[in-house]
């Protein structure tokens, strides 16, 4: 028999209220749990399920097919790793599992299977090919740094760069770079640095730190990030021996901030000096042009100064024989108008009335200045003038006899 006053609830109802209680825990909603995989099986459908073993406890695991993607054939049955996700209630199973949304393997032979697994994947995709790192900018006017604000990695980067290049400006992106959240943030960052303007290139960093502190790195989110950013990349994020594969997926890589800083900086001495040098060998490149217009201004001048002593030599001479050639052409002119003159003024002396006065004749003219040209124009008592060669008579008619001429 039922305690008095006990209120029944059905299964269905108890779920749903032990579900209600741990979504409405915050810190159940994206946590980060380290265990050990057993019973690993990846299904048909794309699911991965596997237990997440402690010293004394298990919780089921389930890695939908949207997120399993993203992990290849690396995890073992044994192998160590931290899952990333949210603890809900499976009301069928009656029991509560973690729905997992990454996997990282934390231990050196899962790391090892992960890491080189997504190398040949990405290798393949052609991320690493080294016709698609692009050149790093001589001259760079801004650079981006994602690095964590408080690391010693910043302080590395600014030191360099004030030495170097102080004339060059700094944009910091801060961004976690270690631990569970950096490939998020990271990623994030390097999308933020993509879309602001004016960058010549960026610096992806992090301090010293042992290799599992690294490992971020060689998150694939990170890597695509990488190869996608829309500027050059230059990475420095480990030491001499440790190559992530974001290192491989840059542009450049260096070992360590100081050095990805003294790759992007250009000295700020060397530019002087070569600028002195370019300086120098310009001087001496015009002053050699200069020499040579100079010598070839002087071949011509002395050349024109003899093709034109040439021509005024030539001149001379055209005009000497012209001038000479005109000379005989007008003398002979001269002498032939001379005598056709002469033979014109002969000829003309000869038609001259004057010369007709000088044999003896006269000429008459009535008293009206007319002309006499017969004995008929006159009669008695009429006046006549004549015109002899040196003067003139005036005299009254007193008679008039007409000559019988025959034809």
């Amino acid at each position: 028999m039922l305690p008095a006053r006990q209120k029944t609830v059905t299964v269905d109802a108890l779920s749903e209220f032990l579900r209600a209680i741990l979504s409405g825990a915050p810190e159940l909603r994206n946590m980060a749990v380290r265990g050990e995989i057993q019973n690993f099986k990846r299904h048909n459908s794309g699911h991965v399920y596997f237990t997440l073993a402690g010293l004394e406890s298990r919780i089921s695991c389930v890695l939908f097919r949207s997120h399993a993607a993203g992990v290849l054939d690396w995890p073992h049955d044994g192998d160590e790793v931290v899952v990333t996700g949210s603890v809900e209630v499976y009301p069928k199973g009656g029991s509560y599992q973690l729905y997992a949304t990454r996997m990282f393997p934390l231990g050196s032979g899962a790391q090892s299977r992960a890491r080189e697994e997504l190398r040949e994947k990405l290798e393949k995709e052609g991320l690493f090919d080294p016709r698609h790192k692009r050149p790093l900018p001589k001259y760079p006017s801004k650079v981006a740094v994602i690095t964590s604000p408080t690391g010693a990695a910043i302080q590395d980067i600014l030191k360099v760069s004030a030495n170097r290049a102080p004339f060059v400006d700094i944009v910091v992106v801060p961004a976690t770079v270690q631990g569970l959240d950096a490939p998020v943030q990271v990623t994030r960052a390097l999308s933020v640095c993509g879309r602001l303007k004016g960058i010549s290139c960026l610096i992806l960093a992090r301090g010293g730190g042992s290799k599992d502190d690294l490992s971020p790195f060689d998150d694939e989110r990170i890597v695509r990030a990488v190869r996608s950013c829309p500027v050059p990349v230059v990475t420095g994020v480990g030491h001499e021996t440790d190559i992530s594969l974001a290192d491989m997926a840059s542009d450049a890589a260096l070992p360590t901030p100081s050095a990805a800083a003294e790759r992007v900086f250009p000295d700020s001495r060397d530019i002087m000096r070569q600028l002195a040098h370019s300086r120098d060998i310009l001087r001496s490149g015009a002053q050699r042009i200069l020499a040579r217009f100079q010598n070839s201004l002087e071949r011509r001048d002395e050349r024109i100064s003899r093709l034109a002593a040439s021509c005024l030599s030539e001149a001379e001479k055209f005009l000497d024989t012209s001038s000479k050639e005109l000379f005989m052409r007008m003398g002979g002119a001269f002498e032939r108008n001379e005598r056709a003159l002469s033979s014109a003024a002969t000829a003309l002396d000869a038609f001259s009335p004057l010369a007709v006065l000088g044999r003896g004749y006269a000429i008459c003219r009535r008293a009206d200045g007319a002309a006499a040209k017969s004995a008929s124009d006159f009669a008695r008592g009429d006046v006549l003038d004549a015109r002899f060669r040196d003067g003139s008579v005036r005299a009254t008619v007193e008679s008039v006899s007409l000559d019988d001429l025959e034809c």
